[in-house]
């Protein structure tokens, strides 16, 4: 093994143009005279030029277009200054937006950007409902008042009926009609504000935002303005104004702002996972290897043990992070969940402890769930862990299935939920309970109702990510000292579930056949290759899909292609795939990666037929998936 704490600076330097290469970003260089120094494949591909042409050439003099825009202006200012910019631009000449940050430094200015042209139509298109809605809103105001300040009666339009459920003899004459109503926390403030508007006599608008109470009881978050009419003096007479209810439009803007928080989170966490799996991989790999050729050294082998366990978990927080982040490589397929549950209630009572009685209540009959078996399997595990830290002192925990239909009137208000059929679960606990003020945040990542070091807040998260992922929902109720109860809602499938036939998982081993591994990561490739011909196979080695079906034709004795997704040389593994079964139908595949993007999953599944070895992996688990793929098992 080489240690990476000596590697020459060259190799430094590969090491740091692979990553740059392999970023989801654009990145380029510039130094202190304005010429391009370097540009990797994402920032040639979004500026449509060759990177070859650019090296050595003035960024104003190649894209001329650019002087004296707020690109510029920023570039020339972060030079300037020493400090880095940040900023939205429009191209016109690729009619690109783009988002831009800049970093200076003594050799001139390193540059990450990306196209984020949907996100800003989409902003538009948001802009441009708003500001429908404000003409439509000053034209036709749905509730309009008329306050006569010498008298101190209100009259309220059929807006007050129509828009909160009040008939107008159900209201008071004066101004308790309005005050009574508005949300206690925002009372204060509101009537404060308009009574410190009437007062001043230099003012004649008011417009204020708060939330104000239906006949129903819940809350509308209304915007309200209105306009003083003085006398001669300035001494106000009456107010007239209209109310706006404008709950549904904050509750766009706030999916809007989740929607581009998670795409940031998504593209962060692949690009990590991509390069920090690999990395993972061969520590993984090679704690192994310690820990296997140490064993008449107890002490060194346990060291070996602690690396793994590290790196094992480092591999779990990337998962929990790409489940959150929705950006996981599913299989999902018509499953019986009561048949799912009962096989892991041993290892749930393991895991509880001997002070916590689990029940399990299934619905008979019930329907097939269209999921991933294997990370149901992990988001129960993950609840039920929950549910056992809320219970310290024991408790009862229940396990509950059903069939259900969702309607409208329930999946109205929720994102991405359709109305229609699910298999519910629900995992209940008699522990201590969230608080209120919690509640709201406990889906967050990283959030947690736990002891410092007790947990990384990813668990949750990690369950709704599945969930919403899958196409389903996660719900969850809870009071301080009196239990939590979590509901899963999984889409009904309308197959029938194949049964599950319980038998040992196949052990590692070896074979005689011919492998071509195709990985762009030296050290992972190297380890890999070493496994397999230790293993007894015979292996070829490529680092690109050009290489690899360069390969393919020298080598007809290959009967196994072992693939990265990712891959630099402009040809995906799934790329290469389809061009080697072209030439050899039949041929088996597998795939690995530690993050796919969109090469062989798409809408969050793992496309048909694909089979896919996710990184991290161990010695074992290669082993045994190489020799599934190959005998056909799978």
């Amino acid at each position: 093994m080489n240690d990476s704490s000596h590697l020459t600076r060259e190799q430094l330097e590969r090491q740091l143009v692979r990553a740059l290469e392999h970023m989801s970003d654009a990145f380029y260089m510039i130094d202190a005279d304005w010429n391009f120094t370097y540009l990797n494949r994402v920032a040639a591909r979004l500026l449509r030029r060759d990177r070859k042409q650019l090296i050595g050439k003035p960024v104003w003099a190649e894209f001329p277009e650019a002087v004296d825009t707020d690109l510029y202006h920023h570039y020339r200012q972060a030079m300037a200054s020493g400090e880095s910019c940040h900023f939205e631009f429009f191209y016109p000449a690729l009619n690109e937006w783009f988002e831009v940050n800049g970093y200076p430094s003594d050799q001139g200015l390193g540059v990450y950007f990306h196209a984020v042209t949907d996100r800003k139509l989409m902003e538009q298109r948001l802009l441009e409902s708003d500001e429908r809605f404000r003409l439509v809103a000053q034209a036709t105001v749905d509730t309009i008042w008329d306050w006569d300040l010498t008298t101190g009666t209100v009259w309220w339009n059929e807006g007050m009926q129509t828009m909160f459920g009040y008939h107008p003899e159900e209201l008071e004459p004066d101004g308790a009609s309005w005050t009574s109503r508005i949300h206690p926390d925002d009372r204060e403030a509101t009537v404060g504000y308009i009574t410190a508007t009437i007062k001043d006599r230099s003012r004649s608008r008011w417009d204020h935002e708060y939330r104000f109470r239906r006949k129903g009881g819940d809350y509308a978050l209304v915007s309200d303005r209105g306009f003083v009419i003085r006398d001669a003096n300035g001494w106000g007479l009456r107010m007239v104004g209209g109310i706006t209810d404008i709950t549904q439009v904050r509750q766009v803007e706030s999916r809007l702002r989740d929607a581009q928080r998670m795409e940031s989170v998504g593209q962060l966490t692949g690009g990590m996972a991509h390069d920090f799996n690999n990395l993972l991989t061969v520590i993984l790999g090679n704690a192994d290897l310690l820990r296997e050729s140490l064993s008449a050294q107890p002490r060194l082998q346990a060291l070996a043990t602690i690396i793994g366990e590290a790196a094992q978990k480092g591999a779990d927080l990337t998962q929990r992070l790409l489940a959150f982040a929705r950006r996981q490589a599913l299989t999902p397929r018509a499953t019986d969940v009561n048949e799912l549950i009962p096989n892991l209630q041993s290892l749930l009572e393991r895991t509880l402890g001997e002070h916590i009685e689990l029940r399990f209540y299934p619905a008979d009959p019930l329907w097939p769930a269209l999921i991933d078996p294997v990370q149901f399997e992990s988001a129960l595990l993950n609840l039920c862990l929950n549910a056992r830290d809320a219970m310290p002192r024991g408790g009862k925990l229940t396990i509950e299935t059903s069939n259900i239909r969702l309607g409208d009137d329930y999946t109205g208000g929720i994102e991405e939920l359709s109305p229609g059929n699910y298999v519910q679960v629900s995992v209940t606990d008699t522990g201590t309970g969230i608080s209120p003020e919690l509640l709201k945040r406990v889906f967050e990542p990283f959030f947690t109702t736990k002891q410092a070091g007790r947990g990384t807040g990813l668990g949750l998260s990690m369950v709704y990510g599945f969930l919403k992922q899958s196409g389903g929902h996660i719900s969850l109720y809870s009071e301080s000292g009196e239990g939590t109860s979590v509901k899963l809602y999984m889409p009904r499938c309308n197959d029938e579930p194949a049964p599950m036939v319980k038998s040992e998982p196949l052990r590692p081993q070896g074979g005689r056949e011919t492998l071509l591994v195709v990985e762009d990561d030296n050290l992972v490739r190297g380890y890999v290759t070493g496994q397999l011909k230790a293993a007894g196979y015979q292996v070829v080695e490529a680092r690109n899909g050009p290489e690899a079906l360069a390969m393919l034709a020298g080598h007809p004795d290959i009967e196994l292609l072992f693939t990265d997704v990712m891959m630099p040389g402009g040809m995906t593994g799934r790329e290469l795939a389809d061009a080697a079964l072209k030439q050899y139908p039949g041929l088996p595949v597998l795939y690995t990666s530690g993050y796919t993007e969109n090469a062989i999953v798409h809408n969050g599944r793992l496309d048909p037929g694909v089979q896919l070895l996710g990184k991290p992996y161990r010695k074992a688990d290669l082993l045994r998936k190489i020799r599934e793929v190959l005998d056909g098992q799978h």
